[in-house]
């Protein structure tokens, strides 16, 4: 099971919609407009097969407060920001550094997806990393943590997520 958390508005729905196209691809081929998406109300199970089944556990960004109830279950964490809304980065750092501190995700690796790379106004990576101050709370984690700027949007940088993901099936047997 990887959680996949973050924000009410970041992107989780549609990235989850577009790893299962590309899965249903095997990797490859181009996804096409992108589908059209809802708010998630309460928590959405996806099934993505990219060489054995790997469920995602989508938890809408309103459910924060009850996101520990759903810990147990996780063997790897996705956590999405909105690279192009800086009033919520703050916010998206206090429930990043909430997660990192939850002794129930000790050890599983943690995947932060820096999405919207596609839309004018998005910070990059470095303005992000130096705004939240990244590199210290990547050498204090306790978790194996990997960054990617992507645009679930446009597709960009999802094959690598995919390969994370599998990655992760992988590893944790």
């Amino acid at each position: 099971m990887c959680l996949l958390l973050g924000a009410a508005g970041v992107g989780k729905t549609l990235l989850v919609k577009r790893l299962q196209k590309l899965s249903s691809q095997g990797g490859q081929g181009d996804l096409g407009e992108p589908p059209p998406t809802r708010p998630t109300v309460g928590t959405d199970l996806t099934d993505i097969v990219a060489q054995r089944r790997i469920t995602i556990r989508e938890l809408g960004g309103c459910m924060s407060p009850i996101w520990s109830s759903y810990y147990g279950t996780c063997r790897s964490l996705m956590f999405m920001i909105d690279a192009s809304n800086p009033t919520q980065l703050s916010a998206s750092c206090m429930h990043l550094l909430g997660l990192l501190s939850a002794e129930q995700l000790s050890e599983v690796s943690v995947l932060i997806l820096f999405n919207k790379i596609d839309q004018p106004c998005y910070m990059s990576l470095e303005e992000i990393k130096s705004l939240i101050r990244l590199p210290d709370i990547i050498a204090c984690a306790k978790q194996n943590i990997t960054t990617v700027e992507i645009s679930a949007k446009k597709g960009t940088g999802l094959t690598g997520v995919l390969h994370w993901l599998q990655e992760q099936q992988r590893t944790s047997g």
